[in-house]
């Protein structure tokens, strides 16, 4: 088996697994069916396409930045008649970054990361208004299981969550060198799952989707922090000790201070 991953980043993020009507909810981490549409986005399926071989791939994801939940609230009109429709409430993550995974034969897996690097369909973070920031592709198949590929994977978090959740780890006295970040792997069908959810895309036709129950485990795992991560050195008078350097020795007592020639020292004119 080989595992393949892919870095799910962007301002926005919504992964709903259970949204309905007018109240759209987002999970916490990307789904099963939000991943596996993307992937046969960018192989170029279409809807009614055939999915048993990508559902068949085993999934988790890795939660590397949470980001915060975001609601907004949408006004629309019907198209013909004009009416007012019902508002609808939009949940969204805000800034989050996930390590998603996928488990199976390489040669498929192979085909969904070329496919990554030059998709048929656009890529989107579970709705189309929610592009993401970076490039998905983390690199080709892996010869390890997925969960030990989560577990190595290096921390995808942005700079100023690494350095802010570093400042935290100080003031209360530790060294901020690890964080802990939590998993979600497919459960085995042998084990007694942690939670389960309805995100096992059946299949994306607009006319019956359908959806499966899937078991999730929970777990966890420590990563380094980057060393990139480290704060800067911060003197707020750094740009004056620059200036005083360009600015030469100071004038000896009784002489003037005033440049020589004006030309030389005042901006120019624009004509």
């Amino acid at each position: 088996m080989s595992a393949l991953l892919l870095r799910l980043a962007g301002p926005l993020q919504s992964w709903g697994s259970a949204a309905r009507f007018t109240r759209r909810s987002t999970e916490n981490a990307p789904t099963k069916s939000g991943v596996i549409g993307l992937l046969a986005a960018a192989l170029g399926r279409t809807r009614e396409a055939d999915l048993s071989d990508l559902v068949a791939l085993r999934f988790g994801v890795r939660i590397d930045q949470p980001g915060s939940r975001l609601r907004d609230f949408q006004t629309a009109h019907h198209a013909d008649s004009g009416k007012a429709m019902p508002l609808s409430e939009r949940f969204y993550l805000a800034d989050a970054v996930f390590v998603a995974g996928v488990e199976g034969d390489r040669p498929l897996l192979q085909l969904l990361h070329d496919a990554l690097l030059e998709p048929h369909f656009l890529p989107y973070l579970g709705r189309r208004s929610c592009p993401p920031s970076r490039q998905i592709a983390m690199g080709p198949p892996q010869d390890t299981s997925l969960e030990e590929a989560l577990r190595g994977a290096p921390w995808q978090a942005s700079g100023w969550y690494v350095r802010r959740l570093k400042r935290e780890a100080e003031r209360e006295g530790g060294t901020g060198g690890t964080e802990t970040l939590d998993l979600l792997i497919d459960c085995p069908p042998s084990s007694t799952p942690d939670f389960s959810l309805r995100d096992t895309p059946l299949s994306f036709d607009p006319r019956h989707r359908r959806y499966g129950l899937r078991g999730v485990r929970g777990g966890q795992t420590a990563v380094p922090t980057p060393e990139s991560a480290s704060m800067p050195p911060h003197d707020p008078t750094e740009v004056l000790a620059v200036a005083a350097q360009t600015a030469g020795p100071p004038p000896e007592s009784g002489t003037s201070a005033k440049p020589t020639s004006p030309a030389a020292d005042s901006p120019p004119r624009s004509t």
